[in-house]
């Protein structure tokens, strides 16, 4: 399970946000192949509120995506509908704040659907298709969660790994690393 509230890079100008011959520097990598965390990091800015400190994921993606929970959404005072990443048509837009500038998106904040990455081998073993939707059980000491509406997402490039927000892992009580099952 992977957790966060993320901006996933595109081609904005990254020299507005962060000066002059800016580019995205490598913090650590994420579970999914080729895939970083940044040292970058901007401030959200949308009608009722901010939020400091968001960590951006690169490499550059098509368009400029911003994954919330609808928690941060509702700080933001934003109407990010749920979709899966990268299905930003007619979503949300915020601003993009970093050291040395702000840059305004009309659009690209959602609430991104739970899910879950496999390769096309781990797919098959687990019975399951790409795009297919799911229920999954998660279980621990102190509160047995089901989550329904888990998107199956099959890649070559993928890593074996489930994806939900800040808000399905508090009330699950869960962290990074915890083991699922995939219910019929």
């Amino acid at each position: 399970i992977f957790l966060g509230l993320s901006v996933f890079t595109s081609p904005i100008p990254w020299e507005v946000l962060f000066g002059k011959g800016a580019s995205l520097h490598n913090k650590r990598e994420l579970s999914q192949p080729g895939q970083y965390l940044t040292e970058e990091k901007v401030t959200l800015v949308g009608p009722k509120r901010e939020i400091a400190g968001v960590s951006i994921l690169g490499p550059a993606r098509p368009e400029t995506q911003v994954e919330l929970s609808f928690t941060d959404a509702r700080t933001l005072g934003v109407d990010a509908p749920v979709r899966e990443s990268g299905d930003v048509a007619g979503s949300a837009g915020c601003k993009l704040v970093g050291p040395c500038g702000e840059v305004e998106i009309a659009e690209g904040v959602i609430v991104a659907k739970r899910h879950i990455h496999f390769t096309p081998d781990e797919a098959a073993a687990a019975g399951v298709a790409d795009k297919e939707i799911v229920s999954v059980k998660i279980a621990n000491d102190q509160r047995t969660t089901v989550f329904g509406d888990v998107v199956i997402r099959v890649s070559e490039k993928f890593a074996p790994a489930m994806h939900v927000d800040t808000d399905d892992a508090n009330a699950a009580g869960i962290g990074n690393g915890f083991k699922v099952k995939i219910l019929r």
